[in-house]
């Protein structure tokens, strides 16, 4: 067989790199039947629980519908699992020592960014899968109860999840290891101001105007929106999606001032000793 040669700089050896961050990722993924066991526990666990919460309400006639909070259930997945995925395969990258050998070798850094989000996205889709099913199964929700606000929802839910975790991962870059507790807690950090299993308009005068600039909090209202009978509220999702726009910019400008500032102070090659 010969082999073929691409131009470093070509769109194809690109895509060559950034497919084998991907494959990499999948194969110790493979091989580890823990992590694969992990995808879907938590999801799990936590659907179990808000569905039994919310047949128990249904008993004692609150009143309350049933498809908020496993709607809102799902949704967060989607969110908790953008942040925590790609924050965490890059952490894997300093536990295993491999930081420093993604650094030297030819893939470059928005390529390395790229793959992590790529597996990252399987295994959102995976584990929102599993949890769809079992919420039809258990509780007669299904998914398309929300629509064709479905897509948009879970879009921009996943923009500001990889910006979160992009937050955790320049923090670990510039304050190294023991800021690693941030790229995995951060996003339950916002989950109290997101409105995700309560509207809004519960929330202190302060934090409520503090919520309106999290993108989340948009999708969440929409989600409660539709669910009630009403039609997708595009211009809350226009905001989400432009404030989803100027996190993820900020956030990209933070990771590389950041990484830019751990080559400079010779932080990458410390990392996991």
């Amino acid at each position: 067989m010969t082999a073929v040669t691409l131009e470093p700089r070509s769109l194809a050896a690109r895509r060559r790199r950034v497919l084998g961050v991907v494959h990499r990722d999948f194969a110790a993924l493979r091989r580890s039947p823990i992590r694969i066991f992990e995808i879907f526990f938590w999801p799990t666990v936590e659907l179990l629980l808000w569905g039994f919460v919310t047949l128990f309400l249904q008993t004692q006639r609150v009143p309350f519908v049933v498809a908020f909070l496993i709607g809102a259930v799902l949704l967060w997945q989607v969110l908790q699992k953008a942040s925590n995925e790609i924050s965490i395969a890059f952490l894997e990258d300093i536990w295993s020592r491999n930081l420093l050998n993604v650094q030297v070798s030819p893939l470059s850094s928005v390529e390395y960014l790229i793959g992590l989000v790529l597996f990252s996205l399987g295994k959102v889709a995976f584990a929102v899968a599993v949890m769809g099913v079992l919420a039809f199964v258990l509780y007669g929700f299904g998914l398309t109860t929300l629509g064709v606000g479905l897509v948009p929802f879970m879009a921009l839910l996943l923009v500001l999840g990889w910006s979160l975790g992009l937050v955790g991962i320049a923090a670990v870059l510039r304050f190294g290891e023991n800021a690693q507790v941030i790229a995995w807690s951060l996003v339950f950090v916002v989950q109290p101001l997101a409105g995700i299993f309560y509207p809004v308009s519960v929330l202190p005068g302060p934090l409520e105007s503090v919520s309106w600039l999290l993108p989340a909090s948009h999708v969440f209202e929409g989600m409660r929106t539709v669910m009630a009978g009403g039609g997708v509220p595009w211009d809350r999702l226009a905001w989400a999606a432009a404030l989803d726009v100027g996190y993820l910019a900020a956030t990209l400008g933070l990771f590389a001032w950041a990484l830019n500032y751990a080559r400079r102070h010779g932080k990458l090659s410390r990392f996991g000793d």
